[in-house]
């Protein structure tokens, strides 16, 4: 089991960026895909983007493309979502998630996690 504690959300407006990083401890963080979910409230959690276990592919939810970016440092045990052009509607809780099993392209379904973080809080004012 892998464990997974956020940091950097926070207040911002409209237009600003945020930093989430996620640092992993416990199994192979390296050999696991990693993902960013969020959930706004009275909303499902849903994927915003994952990146494959060496860092070589990345993917994202349409809504974010062009404005995120998602990142890993295998040697730091850290994966990072940079969140520019940020919108009222980017408002959740955010999450960071690792991936059931070893080797795979990307986590884009809770069916596809194995550990969750607590989550971090990120709000977009207008």
């Amino acid at each position: 089991q892998v464990q997974l504690v956020e940091s950097g959300g926070g207040l911002v407006q409209a237009g600003g960026s945020l930093r989430l990083s996620c640092a992993a401890s416990g199994r192979t963080f390296r050999n696991y895909a990693m993902g960013w979910f969020r959930q706004a409230p009275g909303k499902e959690r849903e994927f915003v983007s994952t990146i494959d276990w060496s860092g070589g592919a990345t993917y994202y939810e349409d809504s974010v493309k062009g404005r995120f970016t998602i990142s890993r440092d295998n040697a730091k045990n850290t994966v990072s979502l940079q969140m520019n052009s940020l919108k009222p509607e980017d408002t959740a809780v955010y999450y960071c998630a690792a991936a059931r099993s070893m080797f795979g392209s990307r986590a884009t379904t809770p069916k596809d996690i194995g550990s969750w973080g607590q989550g971090t809080q990120v709000t977009v004012s207008s």
